[in-house]
């Protein structure tokens, strides 16, 4: 019972970290891209715990639904894309590189790229999103909060108005009455 009870607050933990994740992404942009993961692939490595372990594919979903609540755009990347291996200034792609390889330097610009970086705007270009150059801070245009997210209560008719309603059953009083006429 201990250990399932432990095993509980960890998967409770792992939820709550990706919702509370993926809306901070969904809300806070317009679009996200991501790359589909071989996550079959993966386990088969000596990564295989930490795929498992992050629930990769339960907070992809997580993504998924909360764009399309949100309204924003959600773009899956093919996983057999070579994000990592173009350049994605002169746009050569250089080939495979182990993982052990962080930042290498393109053969035909001559540009230090670093790998995940490098893969990231690879990403948005395939993804069709415009990408910023050099860090360029883009402001995001002002979105109204949803319906069912915003805190305030809307404010109740008068009674006048519902009499003007013809709502049954409700008793006005003539002091509300006097003042509305």
């Amino acid at each position: 019972m201990k250990v399932a009870r432990a095993h509980a607050r960890v998967a409770d933990a792992r939820r709550e970290f990706h919702h509370q994740l993926s809306t901070k992404l969904i809300r806070e942009n317009q679009a996200v891209a991501l790359e589909d993961l071989a996550v079959k692939g993966l386990a088969r490595t000596r990564l295989a715990k930490s795929v498992h372990g992050a629930g990769w594919s339960a907070f992809v979903g997580m993504l998924e639904y909360k764009a399309a609540r949100y309204g924003r755009t959600f773009v899956k990347i093919g996983r057999f894309e070579p994000t990592s291996q173009v350049c994605s200034v002169c746009g050569v792609k250089d080939g495979p590189k182990p993982l052990s390889v962080r930042v290498w330097t393109c053969g035909a610009c001559g540009t230090v790229l670093d790998r995940d970086i490098n893969a990231a705007v690879n990403v948005a270009k395939a993804a069709g999103l415009a990408v910023t150059a050099c860090g360029a801070q883009v402001r995001r245009a002002p979105v109204p909060a949803p319906r069912g997210e915003a805190g305030t209560h809307p404010k109740r008719p008068t009674p006048l108005v519902w009499e003007q309603a013809g709502i049954p059953g409700l008793q006005v009083r003539e002091d509300v009455n006097a003042a509305n006429t």
